[in-house]
């Protein structure tokens, strides 16, 4: 939010302070600054020039031009502006001396860009008559820019009367109310207003002026709204934008020949109507949108945009002048849902002052006698309007503020203070002070007392009051088990070599389709950030599969791994959310570690969340490799599954295991179990076992403990061979068997007996071992 120093200025006129100052008192005790910006440097020297003569420079598109000056005489000015002539009467900036196609010029003629005025960089500035006032109000400006952000919960500064009244409070000086009542009539106004729900619009306030000629604004109307990025459109249009600049009122004005009937409605919109714009765009609206509407349908869209149709145009005569207060909430859900960001929806949905609707309409008409002398107001005001009720007073004791404060303060400057900030304050009784909020600062900002200790404190300075801890117990709040464990996963995953990724919890429908999944199936948002992010995730995977795709393109070979939250569709009430672990081990050649070494890491990782966890071949699904897929068993339950992306989802292999946590947590056992140190040695032994190609280690693992029977301490798969001596279409599979007893040393008969044992169940079963 952009405030004019100038402008603050005329409505403070005491006002000492430089902008410097004034921006750090306005940091300090109203709201963050981002910084000063200059404005109109050129404005400086800048005065009014007539256009005596203008020749051709041969060979260029420059003129030598004769121009006669307010200030400094008569200078000869090369000017490539291609509206240069004779008669025409600019603006000449004293530059100094500069030759330009062999021809001495003194200073310049400006366009209404290079001085700050306007966005019009065509050609030099053209003044209408030689008013000698063109340039009055046209000077150096300071633009102090606040963030937008320190200003949500005071809608009465984003205008610049309500910024010049924190001026006034926190630099001295007395605020001068630009508002002329006087300039408003009395009497039956030509058109009539309905509001269908007063909740939604409190009030509305609407004039009818004639006689206006439409056209360009003065240069100082032009120049204020420039300095603070408003665009000059036209005398009309500027004065609406001036006042909700200045009052933070917006307003709009509508063509009144092009209005039909003499009602303007303030209704929820018919479910499919639709409205033409002022951006040209067409909305299709539903009942939660307010519209202004007339005979034939909407005119607007209420507090956010006007509608094309009854737009201002050169040939508007006559204007309805709309001012008027919506709500907040409303303002905010049309402006979300309908993706349209404007100045007006901007201060709407920050709960604007209902007050200010008739201020905003004198201030206007004030305006437009400047801009279009001799307009005529037809009737007087014509509005509806909610009857609020004033808030009550607060009582505000004074021991009670200075323990929260936390700081010594007479009550003398508490009246002082409050006062300044426009808020009336009596003694009721000893130390107790009743204190009325004014109307601007009612509108969800100033309610209850701590608020008043908030308004005492910042203008005292929170630099003054000493920091001190408070008195009051403070105990650890009680360790959460879900946050604990899911801590204790990302340290084994990470130890693991895993490097951590987080996705939003958003999904395209593009990227749904990719796994064969339908965008019915996920919850979807209402009012997306963008078109990439309409679906809530059913799954971790697309934002891990998107995670290798950006990766793989600067690597490689990576692992990674997410912890997040599934979203899935329940038939009644909030979706339900299911935390998952997923990770990945990618390879671009394929024999990296995301070949099958890329499968066993992350079994590795399986085995050390999981002890004991099995893998059972598994059906693969639409985006799995159809001879890679299996699913994660644990303590009799499915909790994940192991896989490798299909290669047409991803370029190279890539390994990717998918665990619900939640499941996984609720199977953890309470309390762990000792198990004492192995007092004995223990004694290995390894065998080898001729497979198919395609059988799965899991199920040989399996016999091999059953054949082993109690003694068995560990199994742990070695290697795999192809090659000599192996069968065409068979593969020799090591693994090595740890025995031990806990109570005595096995002896060397004894481990050659279970060795046996092993070697004839595996071979009654049909396999041949190779020892």
């Amino acid at each position: 939010m952009k405030f004019s120093y100038n402008w603050i200025k005329e409505l403070v006129p005491e006002l000492s302070a430089a902008p410097k100052e004034l921006e750090r008192l306005i940091t300090m005790k109203t709201a963050e600054s981002e910084g000063l910006e200059e404005t109109g440097a050129l404005l400086a020297g800048a005065c009014l020039a007539r256009v005596v003569s203008a020749e051709a420079i041969e060979g260029t598109h420059n003129q030598t031009a004769l121009v006669e000056t307010e200030r400094y005489g008569t200078k000869t000015v090369v000017c490539g502006a291609p509206n240069c002539r004779a008669g025409l009467v600019t603006v000449y900036v004293p530059l100094g001396r500069k030759t330009i196609n062999g021809i001495e010029s003194d200073g310049m003629l400006a366009s209404g860009a290079e001085l700050g005025i306007n966005r019009d960089h065509h050609g030099i500035i053209e003044i209408n008559g030689a008013s000698e006032r063109a340039l009055a109000g046209c000077a150096p400006d300071t633009i102090i820019e606040i963030d937008n952000k320190s200003l949500t919960h005071r809608p009465d500064l984003w205008g610049h009367f309500g910024m010049a009244r924190e001026a006034a409070a926190v630099a001295g000086g007395s605020l001068q109310d630009p508002c002329d009542f006087t300039l408003l009539p009395t009497g039956p106004a030509p058109v009539q207003i309905a509001i269908e729900d007063l909740d939604l619009c409190p009030r509305y306030s609407a004039l009818v002026v004639e006689n206006i000629k439409i056209g360009p604004s003065p240069l100082w109307l032009q120049y204020r709204l420039e300095s603070i990025g408003l665009n000059p459109i036209s005398n009309v249009v500027d004065a609406t934008n001036f006042v909700m600049a200045e009052l933070a009122q917006p307003m709009h004005a509508f063509d009144a020949d092009k209005l039909q009937g003499d009602t303007i409605f303030i209704r929820p919109a018919r479910d499919g109507e639709t409205l033409v714009a002022l951006d040209g765009e067409t909305y299709t609206l539903n009942p939660a949108n307010l519209v202004i509407a007339d005979a034939g349908g909407p005119i607007a869209l209420a507090g956010v945009i006007g509608g094309l149709h009854s737009s201002i145009t050169e040939s508007t005569t006559r204007i309805v002048l709309e001012s008027a207060n919506f709500q907040a909430a409303n303002i905010r859900k049309t402006s979300t849902r309908l993706k349209i960001r404007t100045d007006a929806s901007m201060r709407y949905e920050k709960a604007q002052d209902p007050i200010n609707t008739v201020r905003g309409l004198a201030r206007a008409v004030a305006l437009l006698h400047d801009v279009s002398p001799g307009i005529r107001i037809a009737g007087g005001v014509v509005e509806q309007k909610k009857e609020i009720p004033a808030p009550a007073p607060i009582t505000l004791p004074m021991d009670w503020l200075l323990r929260k404060l936390g700081c010594v303060v007479t009550q003398a400057e508490v009246v002082r203070i409050l006062t300044a900030l426009d808020f009336s304050v009596a003694e009721t009784a000893p130390g107790v002070l009743s204190v009325r909020v004014p109307s601007w600062r009612a509108t969800k900002d100033v309610s209850i007392k701590e608020d008043l200790v908030e308004e005492v404190g910042r203008m005292i300075g929170y630099d003054n009051i000493v920091p001190a801890a408070p008195l009051l117990p403070v105990t650890t709040p009680p360790p959460s088990p879900e946050r604990l464990f899911h801590r204790s996963v990302r340290a084994l995953v990470a130890a693991q070599g895993f490097n951590e990724v987080y996705n939003y919890s958003f999904l395209s429908e593009d990227a749904v389709r990719d796994f064969d999944w339908t965008p019915e199936q996920h919850v979807r948002v209402a009012n997306p950030i963008s078109s990439e992010q309409g679906l809530m995730r059913l799954s971790l995977l697309p934002g891990i599969r998107k995670n290798v795709l950006d990766n793989s393109k600067h690597s490689d070979d990576f692992r990674l791994f997410e912890i997040g939250r599934e979203i899935h569709k329940r038939p009644e009430g909030l979706p339900e959310e299911i935390t998952h672990l997923a990770a990945a081990v990618y390879s671009r050649s394929g024999d990296g570690e995301a070949g099958a070494p890329g499968l066993f890491e992350l079994k590795r990782v399986v085995e050390c969340l999981m002890p004991g966890a099995e893998l059972a071949p598994a059906a693969a699904r639409p985006f799995e490799h159809p001879a890679r897929a299996a699913e994660v068993l644990w303590r009799g339950e499915t909790l994940g599954r192991l896989f490798e992306f299909h290669p047409a989802m991803v370029e190279g292999r890539c390994a990717v295991l998918d665990i619900d946590l939640d499941a996984m947590r609720r199977m953890q056992p309470e309390t762990a179990k000792y198990k004492p140190v192995q007092r004995f040695p223990s004694s290995s032994f390894d065998l080898s076992v001729i497979i198919g190609l395609r059988e799965h280690l899991g199920g040989i693992e399996k016999m091999l403990r059953g054949f082993v029977g109690g003694p068995l301490e560990s199994l742990v798969f070695l290697r795999q061979y192809i090659g000599p001596q192996i069968p065409e279409g068979k593969q020799s599979v090591s693994f090595r068997l740890t025995v031990a007893a806990p109570d005595r040393t096995l002896s060397s008969e004894e481990v050659g007996t279970i060795r046996a044992r092993i070697i004839d169940g595996m071979q009654t079963a049909g396999y041949e071992l190779r020892v």
